[in-house]
């Protein structure tokens, strides 16, 4: 059975990057240079991003609920 408790380091970390620029365009754009990057390296290398993943359930890249695509308008 996986850990799934969430400590406090964890959610300090996806503060970290929801606030992270790089993240947040990503979010934000889901194309380009930087979408490209954050999808393949968050997980392997970003800390912030694997601690993201862990407390809400979705890839650092992967657009907020809440959010439309702007480019749809």
């Amino acid at each position: 059975m996986p850990d799934t408790t969430i400590t406090e380091k964890e959610k300090k970390l996806a503060k970290q990057c929801l606030e992270c620029p790089f993240c947040k365009r990503a979010r934000r754009k889901q194309k380009g240079l930087i979408f490209w990057f954050v999808k393949k390296l968050e997980g392997s290398v970003c800390p912030a991003c694997k601690a993201y993943e862990k407390v809400y359930g979705r890839k650092a890249h992967e657009p907020m609920p809440s959010q439309t695509n702007p480019s749809a308008e």
